[in-house]
């Protein structure tokens, strides 16, 4: 996708971004920085947090907000201490931005680590639900409010197992979701898939592809831009790929 951004058109917006210590979290979170957006980076690798934080406030850009957290053992009432935290230092909420992930085990269902199968899921699909539905009251008290959530092509293949099974169910979450917010009207829910991207998480997945053959996160971006923009307020319930 070609979108051409107004300048500072986030100005003003506060943004959670997931899984923004690296990759297209990271990439997500600076470009929403340049264009005005407060954002809430996310992620358990605080020393990578750090990086992104560091780099956004090096362009000048509104200060953003660090926030810890590991979707692996977090509990209930950690998402709702965040979003307290979000109400408490800034008021309001205008975007969320699911990007944290984990691959997991790739192998047949018949030989996965029940242990593993769990923890996938539990980053991938239960978090995501955990967190948007800690956010929505706070979102729905302002007008043109976004969710975006992040599949992958790879869902219904052999052996990726939880993961692939996690991400169909964050398209059926997302879609469900969008119907569900439909009528309210102040809040659309959007779904992303990336394709083959360059991240640590393609990496382990096709450790014999070369990276520098994919696409930078930085390529993709302007998906992400366009459905937290009001050029996307008719935008509701679909599925982007972005390649």
């Amino acid at each position: 996708m070609q979108y051409n951004a107004a300048a500072d058109f986030l100005k003003d917006r506060v943004i959670i971004i997931t899984g923004a210590g690296s990759g297209i979290g990271s990439a997500v979170a600076k470009s929403y920085a340049s264009y005005g957006a407060t954002v809430v980076l996310l992620d358990k690798n605080i020393p990578a947090l750090e990086q992104v934080y560091d780099n956004i406030i090096a362009n000048g850009s509104a200060t953003p907000a660090l926030y810890p957290l590991d979707l692996k053992g977090a509990k209930i009432s950690d998402y709702d201490d965040l979003v307290m935290s979000i109400h408490d230092n800034f008021g309001r909420l205008d975007g969320l931005v699911h990007c944290a992930a984990s691959l997991g085990q790739v192998s047949p269902v018949q030989h996965q680590d029940p242990q593993v199968w769990l923890e996938t899921l539990q980053i991938n699909l239960t978090a995501p639900y955990l967190l948007t539905r800690a956010c929505l009251a706070l979102m729905q008290k302002y007008d043109h409010a976004s969710i975006v959530f992040t599949t992958d092509n790879h869902k219904s293949k052999a052996y990726w197992s939880a993961y692939g099974v996690s991400k169909a169910g964050i398209e059926s979450l997302s879609k469900q979701l969008a119907d569900e917010m439909e009528s309210d009207g102040r809040i659309r829910v959007n779904c992303i898939d990336p394709g083959n991207v360059m991240t640590s998480l393609h990496s382990q997945a096709f450790p014999g592809i070369n990276p520098n053959t994919l696409v930078a996160p930085e390529d993709i971006v302007a998906n992400y831009l366009y459905l937290m923009s009001n050029d996307s307020l008719e935008s509701n319930g679909e599925l982007i790929k972005a390649q």
